[in-house]
């Protein structure tokens, strides 16, 4: 039976002029329209992941064929129980990828890496001469990733370059294929590679959430779920098996379940189980666990006694936190 809301995600570069002009008039439009969800908006193009019934997507979606600039988005498309979000944001901001080329920022239109099918992408991952090499955050990464892929240690998209410059000699000679959520940082990405010097670039069109669409490959030599930017956190893609490679932060067991930590200042997301989360106060350190504001502390509304008690039983104290915070 088909569910009643449904999940956009997609993107396009294209010029758009007076793009912050173009971004308040477009939030005006997501709202008539009952519209839920997140949309970046540049002169370079649209990215954007919004939630709405059947009728109000397909709504969105006539819109935007409407306009000349955007009637070629392919949309992919999820299922859903009803809204992925709270709120509708649309933006504008410099980039709709945040990549921070300083000097010379990249056109996909004019240079980007060989797009390839998933059934194109699912051979070279099976090419033992090839590299795969994930665009992600190393937090998404960590939940789901192609079987064998390279994991960069990065937090932020905008350290990839950096982290590929550090690492060049092991790829520099070798055919490399990168891969995201849905195609638009792989766009930049291999393109960044290309006029690096890199001579043989592929990228997955599409990204992951079409790869696991295909009839074809049926999302095979995917391991763990793929992290989404709403309030779903995760979806499955591989059709064919599912192993889960997710581990959680504090014992290391098979975990597929992401939380911040209770630490505002933190905010780290890391994989953790109910059990674990309540025993560390969803807090991914000591120092979190003993800071003040700490969320799991505030919600739960323990005293400080019951913090000391807490802290105690895994042989930390606000003392020894303090202490070491000084140092």
């Amino acid at each position: 039976m088909e569910k009643e809301y449904r999940v956009l995600l997609y993107y396009k570069y294209t010029p758009i002029a007076e793009a912050e002009i173009f971004a308040e008039n477009h939030l005006a439009f997501c709202k008539e329209t009952g519209l839920k969800g997140r949309i970046l908006i540049a002169e370079e193009g649209i990215n954007g992941t919004v939630s709405g019934t059947i009728a109000q997507t397909q709504a969105y979606i006539d819109q935007m064929n409407a306009d000349p600039r955007f009637a070629d988005i392919t949309y992919k498309i999820d299922e859903a129980d009803g809204h992925a979000f709270k709120k509708m944001f649309v933006r504008y901001r410099p980039e709709i990828v945040s990549l921070h080329l300083e000097k010379d920022n990249l056109d996909p239109n004019e240079v980007t890496g060989e797009y390839l099918s998933p059934e194109a992408f699912r051979k070279a991952i099976l090419d033992e001469n090839t590299v795969v090499i994930d665009a992600r955050n190393d937090y998404e990464y960590d939940l789901g990733h192609f079987r064998g892929a390279v994991r960069p240690e990065i937090r932020n998209f905008r350290e990839l370059p950096q982290w590929i410059s550090d690492n060049k000699e092991q790829f520099m000679d070798k055919r490399v294929v990168t891969y995201c959520t849905g195609g638009i940082r792989c766009e930049k990405f291999s393109g960044w590679l290309v006029k690096e010097g890199f001579k043989d670039v592929g990228q997955l069109h599409g990204g992951i959430a079409t790869y696991g669409k295909d009839e074809n490959v049926k999302g095979d030599l995917w391991d763990g779920k793929m992290y989404v930017f709403d309030e779903r956190i995760s979806v499955d893609i591989n059709r064919v098996e599912h192993v889960i490679v997710g581990k959680d932060w504090f014992d290391g067991t098979p975990c597929e379940r992401y939380v911040n930590c209770a630490n505002p200042s933190c905010n780290r997301q890391m994989l953790c189980s109910e059990e674990n989360e309540h025993k560390y106060m969803r807090s991914c350190s000591p120092a979190c666990r003993a800071h003040e504001p700490n969320y799991y502390v505030q919600k739960n509304n323990l005293t400080r006694p019951e913090v000391e008690a807490r802290l105690a039983a895994l042989g930390e104290s606000f003392a020894v936190t303090d202490a070491a915070a000084r140092q």
